[in-house]
């Protein structure tokens, strides 16, 4: 006898007078395109298998080592999304951290070219004068013009000019008076620049204020006050040149008592 075996069916075969036998063990009928009913009853077989087997206590075992695995897989996939949200943290602190030193740093160095800058006002101060005075000249000059280049490049910034508008924060007031040329406190003469650094007023302005002259009304009333502190002056003099008219020097020197 012979036997020819293949993936899905099988030849057999023994004698020339015994039929062949064929057995198709497709799970998809060629013909038709459906499934066979013999191939659903072996799954539902090796499925009714399937569950017998997770039945069994060997089963069961092995049911509940894939439910622990489950379990830890979901514990490590927890602790995963925990150390990357303190990474995350940790990483935010550290820019925080970052930023605010190097902002630190950056205020520190501002603060010590201010000092630097304050201790060279006075030169400033004497150049400015020798220049107005004529006196800025040779060498001299060229060396003045050299450091005031210098030190605006290192961010020092002058002010305080005739015109500018009176601002109490970067002015010092050091005369103040009234003019009808003027609309707003003006800063009409300069007697000390100012200067400031990086925002910072590191000497302000000694200037003098004008301020617009007060209106018609009020320059009545303040004449009318002062005629009658002038009046009230003329009295008390007279007052006190009455008590003193009632004595009189005589030739020696006393004093003789007026008769009425």
């Amino acid at each position: 006898m012979t036997s020819a075996r293949g993936n899905d069916w099988t030849l057999s075969m023994s004698t020339p007078d015994e039929p062949v036998i064929v057995r198709d063990k497709r799970r998809i009928d060629p013909e038709s395109g459906q499934v066979r009913g013999d191939a659903i009853r072996v799954e539902t077989k090796a499925t009714g298998d399937a569950a017998a087997a997770a039945a069994s206590p060997a089963g069961a075992a092995s049911v509940g080592a894939a439910t622990d695995g489950g379990e830890l897989l979901e514990s490590l996939r927890q602790q995963v999304v925990e150390r990357t949200a303190d990474l995350q943290r940790l990483k935010a602190e550290f820019d925080n951290y970052r930023r605010r030193v190097e902002r630190d740093r950056q205020v520190m160095a501002e603060q010590a070219t201010g000092k630097l800058l304050a201790v060279l006002l006075p030169t400033l101060d004497d150049i400015g004068r020798a220049r107005d005075h004529g006196d800025l000249e040779g060498p001299f000059k060229a060396v003045a013009e050299s450091l005031e280049s210098a030190l605006e490049t290192a961010g020092l910034e002058r002010f305080g000019s005739q015109g500018d508008e009176f601002d109490p924060l970067i002015h010092d007031a050091l005369m103040h008076t009234y003019s009808s040329q003027v609309t707003r406190s003006t800063c009409v003469d300069v007697f000390r620049a100012g200067y400031r650094h990086a925002g910072r007023v590191l000497r302000p302005a000694q200037v003098s204020v004008a301020e617009p002259a007060p209106d018609a009304d009020a320059g009545a009333g303040a004449g009318a006050g002062a005629a009658a502190e002038t009046a009230i002056e003329a009295d008390m003099n007279q007052s006190a040149r009455d008590e003193t008219a009632g004595s009189t020097p005589n030739a020696g020197g006393g004093a003789t008592e007026a008769v009425e």
